[in-house]
């Protein structure tokens, strides 16, 4: 209701139902889509630990998310998870300005590449740069403290 009324207050009041229903549903969709990036970081980040990536490839855009896997686990199971996730956004806070940018545009935002570089005011490479380092400090982090997704 606060989007509508900020943004839509000028329009005409036959066109405030479907501007609001629209405004919901994308609410809605934005609320899963990070939903489903908050649980990717808690469940493969042991993949890259030992892994060996080359610069070039971008290794997040190659892991698979099971649908709904948040939701069927056990309470316990749950617990750990928000309590690992809080230590991954601690850890995130180590980070250099740039990369933590870079990673949280990318990953928890889902912004591609190049909206990245743009928002970011450098080159595409830059981003994957960026990324592709915050990635393997944080693998590194998770690694010490003897966290194994």
């Amino acid at each position: 209701m606060l989007k509508l009324s900020e943004k839509y207050s000028a329009r005409p009041s036959a066109e405030l139902p479907l501007l609001f229903q629209r405004i919901l549903q994308n609410t809605i969709r934005d609320f899963f889509r990070r939903q489903k990036v908050r649980s990717l970081w808690t469940t493969p980040f042991s993949s890259l630990f030992g892994a060996q990536i080359d610069d070039s490839a971008d290794p997040l855009e190659t892991l698979e998310v099971e649908d709904d896997s948040k939701f069927s686990e056990p309470p316990a199971e749950q617990l750990e998870r928000s309590q690992v996730l809080a230590f991954i956004e601690k850890a995130l806070e180590t980070l250099p300005a740039r990369q933590r940018q870079a990673f949280l545009l990318r990953y928890w935002e889902e912004l591609d590449v190049a909206a990245a570089a743009k928002i970011m005011g450098c080159s595409q490479g830059s981003v994957k740069t960026h990324c592709s380092r915050a990635t393997h400090a944080l693998a590194v982090i998770l690694k010490k403290q003897g966290i194994k997704l």
